[in-house]
């Protein structure tokens, strides 16, 4: 059974290549991410990872698909990906300060079992200077990622405490991942 990463993101087959698991077939699902009226952060990362898995289930019916959906959120407020450098700024001003979540869903199926967990990790951010603001903008380190930052760049200073998975944040919470594809038989 060939194994499929559904994904569009260079930092989930990094992540996974980083503890040795290799995807035979990388495939971008391209559905709609955006979030429905009053859905809450975690229940829209559950139903983006599944919708994404069932899409290329349709086309590659015999393989295992591990697909996942991250989103940063505070309080209620999904903290959605952008390409627009002023939603980014206040997005980096909202987080300034204060403490944020990310959550990951990760969604495997082989057709016959399917499995979903989500994992939070708890981020708290210092209190952030227009100056550092700025530079951090002129990085476009922020473009396209959930919550306008990527902990594994220079926002990495930012982050006065993490409580939780630091993968989750970049993107796939290795240990719940291999725990999960040992337990659909993938991995010995």
């Amino acid at each position: 059974m060939q194994f499929i990463l559904g994904s569009s993101s260079p930092r989930r087959k990094e992540l996974l290549e980083s503890i040795g698991i290799i995807p035979d077939m990388i495939i971008s699902p391209d559905i709609d991410e955006k979030n429905l009226k009053d859905e809450l952060p975690t229940v829209c990362a559950k139903r983006l990872a599944m919708s994404k898995a069932l899409k290329i289930q349709d086309e590659q019916p015999n393989s295992l698909i591990l697909t996942a959906d991250t989103i940063a959120f505070c309080g209620r407020r999904i903290i959605d990906k952008t390409e627009d450098i002023n939603i980014a700024k206040k997005y980096l001003e909202l987080l300034s300060g204060r403490r944020h979540r990310v959550v990951s869903s990760i969604f495997i199926t082989n057709g016959n079992k399917s499995i979903c967990k989500s994992v939070q990790t708890v981020i708290n951010f210092k209190s952030l200077t227009n100056l550092e603001i700025d530079k951090y903008l002129e990085s476009n380190e922020w473009v396209n990622v959930a919550g306008a930052y990527k902990i594994q760049g220079i926002a990495a200073s930012f982050v006065k405490s993490i409580n939780g998975s630091y993968t989750n944040v970049v993107g796939l919470p290795l240990y719940e991942v291999k725990n999960m594809l040992s337990s659909m038989g993938y991995l010995d």
